[in-house]
């Protein structure tokens, strides 16, 4: 008897609930990365569909910059506590007491420091042996190298010419003391595959992913959206513009991107057209 056909994303789905079901199983200290984004956002799903009916069995760890968007928090803090997650927050304090922001700095350092470093430091404070993050290999070249069990020395470093191989579908979790795993489900992903699966399982997401009047700055071509965090330069003047963030970051960082878009289709249908 044949067996019936996965779609292309319950494929992707079976996939990412393996990998899951595996990080548990092999590391006594796992944690998921969770951004706030669209694509933690997937990952928080499939974590809970992964250990349905039990609770997920890690916790969520988010790096705040304090930068973010109070959209982004209140989200945050709303639906962790609406599914019982173990939500953890860390930030990296002693760049912040010392004045670390991005103007000063510059966003490149900016971010280093907040978002980076907080990153190695946080898991290492936690003492986590494996980190789940939302990365995908569409994203940029350098994610094609990308194990979906990629290795990191005890500095948090990523080589690539010292990775494991991943044949069959067989992971190797195996790290001494100090060393931890980056564990990436959505490695085969597309944008387009997570839009469309938040659209398919009505996944929650935050409200600055849709196309709504805002007041912006526009700043070296970049649409800026006015926060509190958020500087006017001189000769800067704010503008009310129907936008969207495509990705969620820092206030003083994150362009949105013009758009009518006020729903999930309507971003398909633009991603559709971008691509």
């Amino acid at each position: 008897m044949a067996l019936p056909q996965l779609s292309h994303l319950r494929a992707l789905e079976a996939e990412a609930i393996h990998i899951l079901r595996e990080t548990a199983a092999q590391f006594a200290k796992p944690v998921l990365l969770y951004s706030i984004g669209k694509d933690s956002s997937c990952l928080v799903h499939l974590a809970r569909k992964a250990f349905f009916p039990g609770r997920i069995p890690f916790p969520l760890l988010h790096i705040d910059t304090t930068y973010e968007y109070p959209e982004m928090i209140e989200f945050r803090d709303r639906f962790t506590r609406e599914i019982g997650a173990d939500l953890r927050v860390y930030t990296n304090r002693a760049a912040i007491d010392e004045g670390a922001n991005p103007y000063s700095l510059g966003t490149a350092k900016c971010c280093h420091l907040l978002r980076t470093r907080a990153v190695v430091d946080g898991l290492k404070e936690g003492g986590y042996d494996a980190a789940i993050g939302g990365a995908r290999r569409d994203e940029e070249k350098s994610r094609t190298k990308e194990r979906v069990f990629s290795f990191r020395d005890k500095e948090g470093r990523w080589d690539p010419g010292n990775q494991r191989p991943e044949l069959w579908n067989l992971y190797n979790g195996r790290v001494d003391a100090g060393e931890s795993i980056r564990v990436f489900p959505l490695s085969n992903w597309t944008e387009m595959d997570v839009w469309r699966y938040i659209e398919h399982e009505r996944i929650p997401i935050v409200p600055l992913y849709f196309a709504a009047p805002r007041e912006v700055v526009i700043r070296n071509g970049t649409v800026i959206p006015l926060e509190a965090n958020v500087k006017l330069l001189p000769g800067e003047k704010p503008e009310t513009v129907m936008c969207r963030m495509r990705s969620l970051g820092c206030t003083p960082c994150s362009g949105a991107i013009r758009s009518e878009a006020a729903t999930i289709g309507g971003i398909i249908g633009e991603l559709a057209v971008f691509r």
